[in-house]
């Protein structure tokens, strides 16, 4: 049996841009082509997709996920490993169980007092994310398509002390915020306010590498097409994500190109 490319894309949840990306490195070839063009995919396909996302949700990066498929390491071995990673994911779940409970019982508290809700200390939203930021989270996104600008962007990190990586996180987490909160008061992404927090986005990622236009926009694109990221962005304000791409894209046109 086999299925075509827009029903592996309806079942996984994975786009059909993203699979033809897989089958052009190689990563993922359909079992057959039709004439009309089209890919087609057989159960093997499907298993070696489940392994893909798979390790793509444990962090690795496309060429580290083909050196593991195609290194024909034993499965089981390979499944073990797997296991243990998820099972650190589950303990950070439930981490960031406790921090929406906690959020949540803030909010009611404010309700309950007929106030608008402050947070006191913005980062405690971020316990049990990722806490690499957006821009570090897709290293992967970065090293394959702009490999010198993270070789630069790894040097600069290993220079950091964990006091510097805690104000930075502090730094990004509260422009995330400014952020949300600008899109839910309904503000255009041209916006003056918008676009100087895309100012001081745009700075904070030249700490470890200086995107032109186009690496920009593809980095904020990588936001709403990594899963990861944008859930993380959308926890925040639904929708965030994909503001937070168009108010790049609109600091690139205005300002790098």
């Amino acid at each position: 049996m086999a299925w075509s490319i827009a029903d592996v894309a309806r079942m996984s949840g994975v786009t059909s841009r993203t699979l033809r990306h897989y089958d052009e490195i190689g990563l993922l070839p359909p079992a057959w082509i039709g004439s009309n063009g089209h890919r087609h995919y057989e159960e093997a396909g499907l298993l070696r997709l489940q392994q893909i996302l798979l390790m793509r949700e444990l962090g690795l990066g496309l060429r580290e996920i083909q050196a593991v498929l195609d290194s024909q390491a034993d499965q089981v071995t390979v499944l073990r490993e797997h296991h243990l990673r998820l099972l650190g994911e589950r303990d950070r779940l439930e981490t960031l169980a406790r921090t929406v409970e906690r959020t949540i019982a803030e909010l009611e508290e404010g309700r309950e007092h007929d106030a608008m809700t402050r947070i006191n200390r913005p980062e405690n939203l971020f316990d049990g994310f990722e806490h690499t930021d957006a821009d570090a989270e897709a290293e992967a996104e970065v090293r394959e398509r702009w490999p010198k600008a993270w070789e630069q962007s790894r040097k600069a990190v290993a220079t950091m002390t964990a006091e510097d990586q805690e104000q930075w996180q502090r730094e990004v987490t509260a422009q995330i915020i400014r952020v949300a909160e600008l899109m839910v008061a309904g503000t255009p992404v041209a916006d003056p306010a918008v676009q100087a927090e895309m100012e001081s986005h745009y700075q904070g990622i030249c700490r470890f590498w200086s995107p032109n236009a186009v690496a920009y926009k593809g980095l904020g694109q990588t936001y709403v097409d990594n899963p990861r990221i944008r859930a993380n962005y959308d926890r925040i304000a639904d929708g965030l994500a994909v503001y937070q791409r168009d108010a790049m894209a609109v600091y690139a046109d205005a300002r790098l190109s």
